[in-house]
């Protein structure tokens, strides 16, 4: 199986490297800067408490060399939602009329509403203003993902795996293939609990539930995920966000049969932690506040459903980007 990994950062790096590691995959990697020249000195890297794992990779340039890896079986996008219109174009060669696709991508995909009433063929200008991610990847390409795991790049190249293998993929339209079952298993066999869902438009939607809200609070605030539910303002604001994506996720075959409240007691369990968009402004990376936030208030003015608490939240965040260089003027 030849498979293309693009945006070789936590994710792309723990799906690289498992995959590789299989030893029935031809993996290689689209990469830049000082992670293309880590992975073609070092290969993949992969540290989880004091073990590191290694395993080759061939490491190219996505607007460069793209073309020299030809068709490929599998193309893993694994890139920060601002990154994705840019390399876009890279991913065509790769593709051919059996290729599968695979964000493995935070908050909302480009192709989550085609389809969909009220939305038909239109464009989610939010996370692809001009139609060029859509246009460059094919709808029937695509298999929807969802990953739950937590990882970070302590440095170019190299991955710290914190915790979980979870991936749940399934086709944009629903029901179950053979092609998803395939590849569920193939990275079932990679170390991933997968799971092969029958809607998983529903399962980006409920990860989305969460992450909408504990993403950009604690960007603002710096505040790891404890304190922000510790406080009872900040929880009783979050709810509130919440209850009104659970409202448009009704409208939009995505419907939430739990309550915020429920929702914080599962967030809570996990404890202290940073989210990424948190370890993005840390890093002084860009933020990646449309594929959580603003598209929710896209959907949600399209399926009419008011969105006062989704607003002041993005309307915070994106300033909040703005003044730190984070997010575009």
């Amino acid at each position: 199986m030849k498979v293309t990994i693009i945006g070789a950062g936590a994710i792309g790096g723990l799906l690289g490297l498992k995959l590789a590691a299989t030893g029935d995959a031809q993996v290689s990697a689209l990469a830049r800067g000082a992670t293309l020249a880590a992975l073609r000195e070092r290969g993949w890297r992969v540290k989880q408490g004091e073990t590191l794992t290694a395993a080759p990779v061939a490491a190219a340039h996505p607007l460069e060399d793209a073309a020299k890896l030809g068709v490929q079986d599998l193309v893993v996008i694994a890139v920060k939602g601002p990154a994705l219109t840019q390399v876009a174009a890279s991913v065509a060669p790769l593709l051919g009329p059996q290729t599968l696709v695979l964000p493995a991508m935070n908050g909302v995909p480009w192709w989550f509403c085609k389809g969909v009433a009220p939305f038909g063929d239109d464009t989610l200008t939010s996370v692809d203003p001009d139609g060029a991610i859509g246009a460059a990847i094919p709808q029937a390409s695509v298999i929807g993902c969802v990953v739950h795991a937590s990882a970070a790049t302590p440095a170019p190249g190299l991955v710290d795996h914190k915790m979980g293998r979870g991936l749940i993929i399934g086709e944009p339209g629903g029901g179950m293939s053979e092609r998803v079952q395939r590849l569920a298993a193939r990275l079932e066999r990679a170390g991933f609990d997968v799971k092969a869902s029958e809607n998983v438009r529903l399962d980006i939607w409920y990860k989305l539930w969460g992450n909408l809200t504990m993403n950009p609070v604690s960007a603002i605030t710096g505040a790891t995920i404890d304190r922000l539910l510790d406080d009872p303002l900040v929880r009783t604001f979050c709810s509130a966000a919440m209850r009104e994506a659970a409202a448009i996720g009704a409208k939009i075959g995505c419907a939430i049969d739990q309550s915020p409240e429920d929702r914080h007691e599962v967030t809570a369990k996990l404890g202290a932690f940073k989210t990424s968009m948190l370890q993005d402004v840390e890093a002084g990376r860009p933020i990646e506040l449309d594929a959580l936030v603003s598209v929710v208030r896209e959907i949600g003015q399209r399926v009419s459903v008011p969105t006062p608490n989704i607003d002041a939240l993005l309307g915070l965040t994106r300033l909040f980007g703005r003044v730190h260089g984070l997010y575009p003027q």
